[in-house]
């Protein structure tokens, strides 16, 4: 099976290098077959990229016809027009670095026969507290899991950038736009009849953002999963979103 490694990307020029260093390695020994960063930045993030051995595509020229990219969740949807593998990997461009044998760890299970969709969990130091990151997971996207589908209610972190995923899966399942991609596409792959699997990708140094940036986050990625939930809510969600759900939110 043929692996394409995917990283969206906004500006990240103080660690996009740092990112694909060790996908380099892996691209040139065959280990992954494509590595792409699909990118609407305005500093020298996609220079570095392609310096670095990445195809590199603007985000807002891949599927022109949907007008302007609405954050992660609509760049993650438009990067599946240019990538070939039967897997496809999501990785998170702002990230301190990853580890060597990441890419291999959440495609083994897919490989192997024995999942459709795979998440990493992972330690993130924050301070003092070696796993005082990843907020939002904790607080927000694991309890709202085990009060919706408790089913898959062990997936610890649903909210987790770091995804493996069938082409035919990922072909099938709906992508919400903006910050909503990851718990949406967490219980979209499971309504769609994937077989889950997560893997421990031990511990992960990553860009904290402010709380009050969460939490604008927080209402977006609620309003989706109380969309799924079937639960009436006030929440508002932006514009193309709702002008956008039938084609590629809840077919």
């Amino acid at each position: 099976m043929t692996i394409s490694v995917c990283l969206p990307a906004v500006n990240e020029q103080a660690t996009i290098g740092t990112v694909l260093r060790p996908l380099r390695s892996e691209l040139k020994e065959g280990l992954i077959h494509q590595l792409v960063v699909v990118d609407q930045s305005t500093d020298r993030t996609p220079e570095i990229a392609g310096a670095m051995g990445a195809e590199v595509y603007t985000q807002s020229d891949l599927m022109a016809h949907l007008g302007p990219v609405v954050g992660k969740g609509d760049a993650m949807y438009r990067s599946l027009s240019v990538l070939r593998g039967d897997v496809i990997v999501w990785l998170d461009a702002d990230s301190e670095g990853i580890g060597q044998d990441w890419v291999a760890r959440l495609s083994e299970p897919i490989i192997h026969g024995e999942a459709d969709y795979v998440k990493a969990h992972y330690r993130r130091p924050l301070g003092a507290d070696k796993d005082g990151g990843g907020r939002l997971n904790h607080l927000f996207g694991a309890p709202l899991m085990r009060a919706f589908w408790p089913e898959i209610g062990w997936i610890r972190q649903p909210l987790a950038g770091e995804t493996a995923i069938t082409r035919g899966l990922a072909e099938t399942v709906p992508f919400e736009l903006g910050m909503a991609i990851e718990p949406a596409l967490t219980i979209d792959a499971y309504r769609y009849g994937g077989r889950l699997a997560q893997v421990d990708l031990g511990v992960h140094r990553h860009r904290h953002h402010p709380l009050r940036k969460l939490a604008a986050r927080t209402d977006e990625a609620l309003a989706a999963v109380l969309d799924r939930a079937g639960v009436e809510h006030g929440l508002q969600v932006p514009p193309k979103r709702a002008a956008l759900r039938t084609a590629l939110v809840m077919p």
